[in-house]
This record gives structure tokens, sequence and C-alpha cells, in this order.
């Protein structure tokens, strides 16, 4: 018989509704988060947990990789039990997460997606420079053999080259053309950058990926991140004046600091609002997707 699909001995494996990965992180997450599950102490076995909740290992699996990948546990692999890490009140995770800026709260959640078979990210931004520096972490993870999903696809919205921006805007008269192609050269060479880091996954580990570009009419007022279909992190863009060094002269303009951010996450299944704004994320991001955005180009 498959180990995979085998019980605990002289035990009877639970006839309760098969939960799904995300559901059995949730559940240790919240054992981790009590107490239940102390620093340091070794995890049960993979076998003893697919009997517990009625799945098989892999879903374990993914279920502690994504725990691993938001810093609650150590030592995930097939061979021994994981072991709750030194300081999980450190890690911040779930749904239950305060917010936090951009910067500090999109890493693990980037990283935790990426514990899925099939990784799904869709990203409307006025950048992409958050997402890129999101995206070190789950590479580096790859890299190190912690991470291995089948497939990556990332869609991402940024505003057109051809529109007039709302921010960033010189504060008076004047220098607009050269705000406007300091965030163009930005955009340009942030999605060019996490372009070639995904893509090089196809060479380096065999990992099917797609990324694709396209261009809204419109300064998005707001950052949207949503992960496989089950999470969104929503942040506003605060505006404020600074200045800024534009062709080597300093220029005061109004412009928001998109990495400091205060990301919100919504993790469907976890209350009735939260479910919500998931869907109608998705709904909202894809009615853009597919009628008044074009394509875009990452060049000049």
């Amino acid at each position: 018989m498959d180990p995979e699909h085998t019980s605990v001995p002289g035990r009877k494996r639970s006839q309760r509704p098969r939960r799904t990965h995300h559901e059995v992180a949730e559940e240790l997450r919240a054992r981790i988060r009590s107490g239940a599950l102390r620093p340091g102490q070794r995890m049960p076995t993979q076998a003893q947990l697919a009997h517990e909740f009625g799945v098989e290992r892999g879903a374990v699996r993914r279920a502690l990789r994504i725990l691993q990948a938001e810093r609650l546990l150590t030592n995930v692999s097939k061979g021994s039990p994981a072991t709750v890490a030194a300081d999980p009140a450190g890690a911040l995770t779930g749904p239950e997460a305060p917010p936090l800026p951009t910067t500090v709260a999109l890493a693990p959640r980037i990283a935790a997606a990426f514990a899925a078979e099939h990784v799904e990210i869709d990203a409307v931004c006025l950048t992409s420079v958050s997402l890129t520096l999101a995206i070190g972490e789950p590479l580096r993870r790859i890299h190190a053999g912690q991470l291995k999903p089948a497939k990556v696809d990332v869609r991402v919205l940024l505003p057109s080259r051809d529109i007039d921006l709302a921010f960033p805007v010189p504060v008076e008269g004047g220098g607009e053309d050269r705000v406007h192609e300091r965030w163009l050269a930005m955009r340009n060479a942030q999605g060019q950058v996490l372009q070639h880091n995904l893509l090089a996954l196809r060479a380096t580990h065999g990992i099917d990926v797609r990324v694709t570009f396209r261009a809204l009419p419109f300064t998005p007022p707001v950052k949207l991140y949503l992960l496989n279909g089950a999470e969104a992190l929503f942040a506003y863009y605060t505006l404020s004046r600074r200045e800024a060094e534009v062709d080597h002269e300093p220029l005061q303009m109004y412009d928001a600091q998109g990495t400091r951010s205060m990301l919100f996450s919504f993790r469907q299944g976890h209350t009735l609002r939260d479910t919500t704004f998931v869907e109608q994320s998705h709904l909202w991001f894809n009615a853009l997707w597919e009628t008044i955005s074009s394509e875009l180009a990452l060049t000049g």
C-alpha cells in the first residue's frame, strides 16, 4: 500500500470531511499562537497529522511549508518532524496579523503562497517595487531547496506610460516630463527585474512560469495583491510632499511611499467579510484585466 495513504497502526482514520492544506495550516497556526505548541517543541510526525486531519501527507507537507514560510516552523522536511520556531510571537502571519508596512508584511505572505504547487499572484500597483522585493524571499527558498512549486502564474497591472499620472507630480508647475520619465524608468526597471528573476526558474528548476503585465488607463489609488485565489492584501497609497533628485536637481513633488503603505490582510474562509472582500477583489482585478487594460511593454 502507498505509505501516503496508510493510517497510524492500531488507529482508525478520521471519517470527518477532508480538509484543505490551508485549513490544516490555519489550525496548526492557531495552536502555535495559543501556546498549545510551544517554542522549540517538536511537531507531531506528518503521518500523525495526516491521520488527525484526515488528509494525505502531501496536504500536510504543503501546510507545514506555509508555516515555515511564515517563520512559525523550522526544519520542515520529509525525514523528521518540524520544530516550532524559537520566537513564533515575532512571526507576522495569517489573517489575525496586525496591519504592517508593505516591506515588512508582504514578503512572508508571498513566501507562504509559494508553498503551493500552483502559485497564482495578481497585483495592482504603481511600479511593482514592493512585489519585486518580496519575491526575493521565495526565490531564495526555492534555490535552497525549501520550496518547489510546479507552476507560477503572475499577472501585474501597472499605469500606462501614456497617461497623466495623478502622482508622482511636481508641487509647482514645471518638471512634469522629468518626473514622469523618472517614474517610467522605475516602472520598467522593476518590472524587468521581476520578470527576469521569475522566468529564470524555468532554466534553474524546471518550473513552469508565466509573467504578464498590462497597462491601466489611470493611476491606482491603492495597491492590491491576490495570492492563490485565497488571500487579498490591500493598502492605500498615501501621498506626501517630499524632495527628490531629478536629473541631478532637487525637486519638490507629491508622491506615495508605497513600500511604507500599511498592508491589510483578508483571507478567504476566515470570516464572511474576509471571504467577500477576497471574492470582490478578484472580480475587480479580472474586470480591469479583461476590459480597459491594454498591452504593456517594459521598454522606453
